[in-house]
């Protein structure tokens, strides 16, 4: 079946995650975090995740955004940064402000133009999504932003996957689900839609029982490839 919906992950994919420790290192008077910000960052995006994950198998979920603290906190920690509350608060402000990738607003426009549905599917709390998408200035390209909220559990289980059903009344082959995390484009083929992994970095395929059917570098051929 033709592809109508094209569904996109926020985080990574297109919001820049990066981007909050990146812009922070550059500011005046913060030296000593720009030597170490790189590591910061990593080690923040890595644990955001596992928290995610080990939250949803222990059955005690949260909000996106006690799960963002929670990692920022390790990774300042872990970095002997653990101590700057101001660094933190900073930090934390920059995440509600992340960048857009610079192909996101054109590559979203032209799925509309060609009739699209567009949408964000999250792991993101509704507030923090709101504040992403209104600060790279892509509500007039997406009908709609799906959270986990709804669904009280994290990606990837499957009641996560069912709200974009439920949402565009669509089939799970028509959809083309996008996400930078290798594990959630390949969770999400596993439920049946089709799915493209944006591959920034270049690393190996996640060992997992299905696979990503599209493997790109970034976004800008989605459009081309969702009239395919």
């Amino acid at each position: 079946m033709p592809i109508t919906t094209c569904i996109f992950d926020a985080y990574g994919t297109l919001f820049d995650v990066a981007a909050a420790a990146r812009n922070a290192a550059q500011e005046p008077g913060r030296e000593a975090f720009a030597e170490k910000w790189p590591a910061i960052a990593s080690h923040w995006r890595l644990k955001q995740l596992q928290y995610t994950w080990l939250r949803a198998v222990m059955n005690t979920h949260t909000n996106f955004w006690e799960v963002t603290q929670n990692g920022l906190d390790w990774a300042l920690e872990a970095e002997g940064l653990g101590g700057d509350g101001d660094l933190r608060a900073r930090l934390l402000q920059l995440y509600w402000e992340l960048d857009a990738y610079p192909e996101v607003p054109s590559m979203l426009k032209a799925l509309k133009d060609n009739g699209k549905n567009t949408a964000i599917l999250s792991n993101g709390s509704p507030d923090m999504l709101d504040g992403a998408v209104s600060s790279a200035g892509i509500d007039p390209v997406l009908d709609d932003t799906l959270s986990v909220e709804s669904v009280g559990i994290f990606k990837p289980a499957s009641a996560v996957y069912d709200l974009v059903g439920q949402r565009f009344d669509c089939a799970k082959d028509e959809v083309l689900f996008v996400s930078s995390n290798g594990w959630d484009a390949a969770a999400a083929a596993s439920y049946g839609f089709r799915t493209v992994w944006v591959n920034r970095a270049g690393e190996p395929m996640d060992r997992l029982p299905a696979k990503p059917d599209t493997v790109l570098s970034d976004l800008t051929t989605i459009p081309d490839l969702a009239n395919a």
